[in-house]
């Protein structure tokens, strides 16, 4: 007998709760494998030069895109919230009106980014051959930034309007497109840093665009796309909202700059390039404990909205306790198991790279210990529609305190406090994070 499908207003039990997160953490790997797969074949195809030029110019490319993120988290707790109150047809009109502005912002960022992109790379200090390599990537990326913006905000709209299941099918048809089309365009033809940057760009648009076919269909969710008015006051309340998700991804990127800047002091290239391989598995770890958040985000929005206080309190011990488990699997096979063989996947055809890799990936892993407690932190504050202190949090951990620690602890440590650097961030925005919630318990019954 097939299951029931899981409702918002339901009660959560361990099972129901990770039956329903399941794909929005899926949904993230899946995204985070797009660089990965970029990756790992413009580094074996193309060479290292380039594959230091994916990874200097990506988190660039990560701010201009990330303002779907904001539009998705911020905007999907309040639809949310605004479903728990029982006011359908108002939820509906803020969906629909925080993706027309997607749409439009996406417009508008992609002709800015491709404007400036040769005098961003050159002022973040890149040069010859490097600088071409991170235009050329990055121009083409840039042509796909709207849906890029929009496969973001529908990864959590989808879980609010109770099918995570078919933004799981989505995000898995985009990231096999990634996968086949760089097969295809670097290895087989040859198309280099060209073709690695199309296979990404097709595979955004094949994640934004079909979510936004159905839902400006009739279909069988709790959401459609229709006609909306402009109602300023949702729309800056779910930008405040999602603020703290669009300043983690802005400052994880202002610091990935920064660290490529004293890597290239301290290592030059080769440091780059090790940088991108301990991200591309950074990626994909958090991406479980982003998942997670993403997911768990609309049930705990709707629960605050309905006044379940009984299933706040349920929602967030389960939370812990599901994110330390995590945690510590991560760690164990970060520190164990998966450090060489990722490491030679990336690297294993240059041996002073790989040695590089090798010794930085053993003392990053400790980030997983630490990173999902306070990304939980933020997200939960973010469903409680409390943006400021989401942000707060966001705020320090990803920029202040990262920024912070890879600028003194390499004049401490020399090169390996540039890879103690983001663990000591993470350990101690976990602590403010927690912190946090205690002292707000009272006040949102949780």
């Amino acid at each position: 007998m097939a299951k029931q499908p899981i409702q918002l207003s339901d009660h959560f039990t361990y099972g129901r709760l990770v039956r329903f997160t399941l794909p929005s953490i899926a949904m993230m790997i899946f995204t985070s494998i797009y660089g990965v797969v970029d990756g790992f074949f413009v580094s074996n195809f193309v060479g290292k030069t380039h594959f230091a030029a994916v990874n200097f110019i990506y988190p660039v490319l990560m701010i201009l895109g990330c303002l779907g993120f904001m539009f998705g988290t911020g905007g999907s707790a309040l639809v949310a919230m605004t479903m728990g109150m029982g006011d359908r047809k108002k939820a509906r009109e803020i969906f629909s009106l925080l993706i027309y502005v997607a749409i439009g912002s996406g417009l508008v960022i992609a002709a800015l980014g491709i404007a400036f992109l040769p005098a961003i790379a050159a002022a973040l200090g890149a040069e010859g051959e490097m600088l071409e390599g991170c235009v050329t990537y990055g121009r083409i990326i840039l042509l796909a930034v709207p849906a890029y913006m929009l496969q973001y905000a529908f990864q959590s709209f989808f879980v609010t309007a109770e099918k995570p299941q078919l933004g799981l099918a989505v995000t898995i048809a985009a990231g096999v497109t990634n996968m086949v089309l760089d097969a295809l365009l670097v290895a087989v033809f040859q198309f280099g840093l060209v073709g690695a940057a199309a296979a990404t760009a097709l595979s955004q648009v094949v994640g934004g665009v079909i979510p936004l076919i159905y839902f400006a269909r009739p279909n069988t969710s709790t959401l459609r796309l229709g006609k909306t008015k402009w109602d300023g006051r949702a729309l800056g309340k779910a930008c405040v909202n999602g603020s703290s998700e669009l300043m983690t991804n802005i400052a994880m990127s202002l610091v990935s700059m920064l660290y490529n800047i004293q890597l290239m002091k301290y290592a030059g290239e080769n440091g780059v390039a090790a940088y991108g391989v301990l991200m591309y598995v950074c990626m994909i770890f958090l991406a479980v404990f982003i998942g997670y958040t993403v997911g768990v985000a609309p049930v705990i929005g709707f629960h605050y909205g309905a006044a379940n206080h009984d299933e706040l309190k349920g929602l967030r011990k389960k939370s812990f306790r599901i994110i330390g488990l995590c945690a510590v699997v991560m760690f164990l096979l970060a520190e164990f198991l998966l450090a060489e063989p990722l490491a030679a996947l990336f690297v294993g055809y240059d041996p002073e790279l790989m040695a590089l890799t090798l010794h930085a990936f053993k003392i990053f892993s400790f980030v997983f210990l630490f990173a999902g407690f306070a990304i939980f932190g933020s997200g939960f504050f973010t469903a409680l529609n409390n943006g400021l202190i989401s942000a707060l949090i966001a705020f320090l951990r990803s920029l202040v305190f990262e920024a912070g620690f890879v600028l003194l602890l390499p004049l401490v440590f020399g090169m390996d406090g540039i890879w103690i650097s983001t663990a000591a961030a993470e350990l101690v925005a976990a602590t403010l994070a927690l912190s946090l919630m205690a002292v707000f318990r009272k006040k949102y019954h949780y």
